[in-house]
């Protein structure tokens, strides 16, 4: 690789001792001058008609400056298409909102909420995802029978993937040597649990404009989302630092628009910040996701056909549900080169909190359920799984249906080379053994391996716009509205721009997210922050060098491309001794401003391979995770630390350890979520670390000039089914209901028998 002043080199980030020092303003430590405090008051049962409900005795309570209820409330919605209201005289789970309240502190609020009367009428709840669309079953919307949501999603085009239907299946079911069919399951709901809540504030200035500042990964996407379902109000939307997201706090509608709505009854702002059990019990999980599906392939491996039917369990509502199954719909046939698909989707609504995006955004939720069924086959051909990734993952020139419905032709990297030294770094070769054997057994405790594999070509999804500013000091602005999440790529923006133009870095900077101030940014998801984001960055920053080269070189008598600027100097390329600083040539009243744009591009869908070893106590049933190695190949790394700490990611938050302990647990007799805490909801603790190893190859990428693509968020992807795997084979059974806690490894076992758990 070519070696760069920056880029590929460890350095500061921007913000890194703001955070340290606690200087960094996250949207709890806000406070806006006369503001209130928001809060919900949330249902108690899983789905019930509001009969009557009683707000005197709180609007009378000091303090109290709005009281609002499905009577009130302005008629706003969301979900996909949309159909929740703010409050509704329904509610559909535990923990859906009935009323709000604007008060002058959290206790008032708080006590406030405790005075509400509210009588309700019970309603049969459904929880299954199977069972919710049967006929007679409890209608969670009128508009929606057999629960069913309409598939499609209009911001993926108007032919967005709805299904994979690819070849004859028939052709294939004869070509086959093996076939397979069983129903799997990943329904354990986890959290994404960032370390930060979600928190808005909420302020009108007159009656159309509206200003939000918000912890949201996508700020500028809550203005493009919400203006519009507000009435085509003004949005102005301001973006703070945000505590972590892993994808759950983007557009999110359902504090932003309760926020307004008390901002516009009070004339006063109005912060409303979830508490982390309000966090855990009524905010976003995972998809619950279940196939009934069959598989054909021939000796060697090559898969004939994949049918069946995968049925996806949103909870409430949907919030992008449609759009994760598109996503998961291409994510599968990455990983799968099949001439001959019927895999159909049905997106289900049930009695429970909604689900929503989380990275992985469908295709994990798709492959957790859909691997362990391959692996049957496999194993009835006697293969070993790395030799059959290695052979079935997508390579250049393979095509696609994407996300938008169109089919696409890979123009990336054989990602061979990666699965070749991921699986010699792990040791593979010795340590596996065969399906369901064993890598070792010593006493009751026995160790096993797995792999698992996952792509996505969202890299590329979507517009990004950028700015960037020279200014005659020999300083350089960023404008963009890309939201500091955690991963640091505020930094790697600066760190491409300084490459450009040969800047110090503490010469480069970036623009506060203000929509006011800033052009169109989809936001850093689905890993796009280095492709699609960096390449909008990289094209203004060479459009900027580009205008101040033209201004300069008559002063050179040279061509603008026979320029070349280095630390604020522009000089003649191959005569450095001769330069002039950049206020020579723009003088004191002029500025540089350089504009680019990237537009979508599905062709480059990136990679990531887990390798797990996990070992079983056959006496308690207790697994622990030894050891991780991830293997991916990213072009050129912009930042290493930065990416070392993605891959490290891929624990915890509804990742590798949704196969081990992670889940929501609800008791289906009362709707209930029974752990919504950090006692309860089980966490890996740093004590508890695996020893983990990454391999990481550069592979220039026809991206940008960097020759890069992002992986971080799919870091978590291949790893439960990778988990569920090594389990298998350590124990010589399989099992296959996540997360694997030891009762269910006892039961597998035949040591204990154990009730079935309703599905989830």
């Amino acid at each position: 690789m070519k070696e760069y002043r920056f880029i590929g080199k460890p350095t500061p980030r921007k913000d890194a001792l703001d955070i340290v020092t606690g200087r960094t303003k996250f949207i709890n430590d806000l406070t806006i001058p006369n503001m209130l405090y928001g809060k919900v008051l949330r249902s108690p049962l899983p789905h019930a008609l509001i009969k009557s409900i009683d707000t005197a005795e709180a609007m009378r309570l000091p303090g109290v400056k709005a009281v609002h209820t499905y009577k009130d409330v302005p008629d706003w919605m969301g979900g996909l298409p949309l159909h929740v209201r703010v409050l509704d005289n329904k509610v559909r789970y535990v923990g859906d909102a009935v009323a709000l309240i604007a008060a002058e502190t959290e206790d008032i609020g708080e006590d406030a909420l405790r005075l509400i009367k509210v009588e309700y009428e019970p309603l049969p709840a459904v929880y299954d995802v199977e069972e919710a669309m049967q006929p007679g079953a409890p209608q969670l919307y009128e508009q929606f029978p057999g629960n069913i949501l309409p598939q499609g999603i209009p911001a993926f085009g108007p032919h967005s993937l709805q299904e994979v239907v690819i070849g004859d299946v028939e052709k294939g079911r004869e070509e086959a040597d093996f076939i397979v069919e069983g129903t799997y399951a990943y329904e354990n709901i986890p959290n994404p649990l960032p370390p930060e809540s979600p928190g808005v504030i909420a302020a009108w200035e007159g009656t159309d404009t509206l200003t939000v500042w918000s912890a949201s990964q996508g700020p500028h996407m809550i203005k493009v989302s919400l203006q519009r379902r507000m009435g085509s109000i003004n949005l102005h939307s301001i973006g703070n630092p945000v505590g972590a997201s892993y994808g759950s706090k983007y557009m999110s509608w359902q504090y932003v628009l309760p926020a307004a709505a008390l901002a516009k009854a009070t004339g006063r702002p109005v912060k409303f910040c979830y508490g982390r059990s309000e966090h855990l019990a009524a905010f976003t999980v995972r998809l619950g996701s279940r196939i009934h599906g069959k598989v054909g392939m021939k000796k060697n491996g090559d898969v004939t056909f994949l049918s069946g039917d995968w049925l996806v369990n949103t909870g409430a509502f949907s919030e992008t549900s449609q759009a994760m199954v598109a996503v998961g719909c291409g994510e599968a046939q990455l990983m799968l080169r099949c001439p001959n698909w019927s895999l159909k989707p049905k997106v289900v609504c049930t009695n429970r909190t909604a689900s929503g995006q989380i990275r992985g955004f469908g295709g994990q939720e798709l492959k957790c359920a859909l691997l362990p069924l391959l692996t049957m086959a496999m194993e009835k051909a006697g293969i070993d799984p790395v030799d059959f990734f290695k052979r079935n993952y997508v390579k250049p020139g393979d095509g696609y249906y994407w996300r938008d419905g169109n089919w696409w032709v890979c123009r990336g990297t054989d990602y061979t080379k990666a699965i070749e030294q991921g699986a010699g770094t792990f040791g593979w070769k010795d340590k596996w053994k065969g399906w369901l054997k064993p890598t070792s057994v010593k006493g009751v405790k026995q160790r096993g391996v797995g792999v698992g594999v996952h792509g996505n070509a969202d890299v590329g999804e979507d517009v990004s716009e950028a700015y960037v500013r020279l200014d005659p000091n020999g300083t350089a602005t960023i404008y963009s509205g890309l939201a500091e999440h955690g991963t640091g790529q505020r930094s790697n923006i600066c760190k491409m721009v300084a490459e450009i133009l040969q800047l110090p870095l503490d010469r480069v900077s970036v623009t506060p997210n203000d929509s006011r101030v800033n052009p169109y940014e989809m936001g850093p998801v689905g890993s796009r922050g280095t492709y699609a984001i960096g390449s909008a960055v990289i094209a203004a920053a060479e459009d900027a060098k580009r205008q101040l080269f033209e201004l300069i070189a008559p002063k050179f008598k040279v061509k603008a491309e026979d320029l070349e600027t280095e630390d604020g100097m522009v000089y003649v390329k191959g005569k450095a001794g001769t330069k002039i600083p950049w206020i020579k040539a723009m003088g004191y009243d002029r500025t540089v401003m350089g504009r680019g744009r990237f537009e979508p591009d599905f062709a480059l869908p990136n990679f990531m391979m887990i390798f797990t070893e996990v070992e079983v106590d056959t006496e308690t049933g207790k697994v622990d995770l030894i050891r991780v190695v991830g293997a991916t190949d990213v072009g050129q790394i912009i930042d290493p630390p930065g990416i070392t700490n993605q891959l490290n990611g891929c624990l915890g938050s509804a990742g590798i350890d949704t196969a081990l302990f992670e889940e929501t647990v609800i008791d289906t007799r009362l709707g209930r979520i029974m752990n919504p805490n950090m006692i309860d909801y089980k966490w890996r603790t740093f004590s508890e670390l695996p020893e983990m190893e990454h391999v990481i190859l550069e592979t220039p990428f026809p991206s940008h000039r960097f020759h890069a693509v992002g992986v971080g968020e799919i870091a978590t992807a291949p790893g439960p089914s990778a988990v569920l795997m090594a389990v298998s084979n350590a124990i010589g059974v399989r099992i296959h209901d996540y997360p694997l806690t030891p009762d269910k490894v006892l039961s597998a076992l035949g040591k204990i028998t154990t009730a079935k758990r309703r599905a989830k």
